[in-house]
């Protein structure tokens, strides 16, 4: 592309957000926050990225923000999860949200597009509200989000400002449910598996620490790592050889906890003889590993529902409020 010539390829293709960042050197979220006039980018970002893309001849698709008066009776389910060999998108998270949204979104007539957030934020489609499925590392998903101006609600943790609304579990809750398990079972060393970046993650850390206190367990070590079975598999591989000494894991989802106990009995000591371990979420396979894997239960089909609920009450212009739905541990054997 040559700069200034406002086109590619012979002229017939438009430029596009990615060919702005490219040309600057920055982000594609940082391009899509500056030409929709967020406050998180510098003035002096938000000019030079507008003075490129208008010398680059880049047009913004302003469809989306004309809704408010012409709708579309469509909505957007933007997920913020990367797809990967080792995290697929057929996994319960997210299918089972995507079912409890589409369930109602059916019955209210209405209907779905199903897309990434850098798509997304690429390419915004037409759509009267948006239902974000994960906050992203330090809340980035959710911003890139918030700054195309339509009605929008989140999955996660309520850590962005008071006015987003937010369905998700009580993640804290949760953590503390985790931790009085290990600490009834006689378990005294514990590790925390799960990337605190993100914020449901976070919660369900401090919400493990505030349930131990007063007893004589302690977190020996904070692991972060993917959602993924073999990102479970291979931390906890990693301290074993390198002699650490625990009785206890609470991992931030059951892919991590599965990791775990095919790590730990692959080093010779037996779950939950050795080493009790608990997940999070309690999907379909928890039940159904070997041992039988103790986890704490979120509901994403309610989950889903009501997240669809609220992005069409907010698009009628109807007053929402933030969800916190409650969990339970589902004791099993390990």
């Amino acid at each position: 592309m040559a700069s200034g010539t406002g086109s590619r390829d012979g002229g017939n293709a438009r430029p596009t957000m990615a060919d702005i960042a490219k040309e600057l050197g920055v982000a594609k979220i940082t391009v899509s926050r500056a030409l929709s006039n967020h406050s998180t980018v510098k003035d002096s970002t938000r000019k030079l990225i507008r003075e490129t893309a208008e010398r680059m001849g880049y047009r913004l698709n302003i469809s989306a923000r004309n809704l408010r008066q012409r709708r579309t009776r469509t909505i957007a389910v933007v997920i913020e999860m990367a797809p990967s060999h080792d995290r697929l998108m057929s996994e319960p998270y997210p299918l089972s949200l995507l079912g409890g949204i589409m369930q109602e979104l059916t019955a209210a007539g209405q209907n779905m597009v199903l897309t990434t957030i850098d798509l997304f934020a690429e390419h915004p489609p037409s759509t009267d509200g948006v239902i974000l499925l994960g906050q992203g590392v330090h809340d980035d998903a959710a911003t890139a989000v918030e700054a195309m101006g339509l009605p929008y609600v989140v999955w996660g943790a309520a850590h962005g400002p008071p006015e987003r609304i937010v369905v998700g579990s009580d993640n804290r809750a949760g953590g503390r449910l985790a931790a009085g398990y290990l600490v009834e079972r006689g378990r005294r060393n514990l590790l925390f598996l799960g990337e605190t970046q993100h914020g449901e993650v976070e919660d369900r850390l401090n919400g493990f620490e505030a349930g131990l206190k007063g007893s004589q367990a302690v977190v020996v070590d904070k692991i972060a790592c993917a959602f993924t079975t073999s990102a479970g598999r291979e931390a906890v591989t990693r301290l074993l050889e390198r002699g650490k000494a625990f009785d206890g894991i609470f991992a931030a989802n059951d892919a991590i906890a599965m990791g775990a106990v095919e790590a730990v009995e692959a080093h010779g000591m037996a779950v939950p003889g050795d080493v009790s371990i608990v997940g999070f979420d309690d999907s379909p396979g928890a039940s159904i590993f070997s041992p039988k894997l103790t986890s704490v239960r979120q509901d994403w089909a309610v989950g889903g529902e009501l997240l669809a609920q609220k992005v069409l009450d907010l698009v009628a212009g109807q007053p929402v409020e933030s969800r916190v739905m409650p969990v339970e541990l589902v004791v099993r054997e390990s």
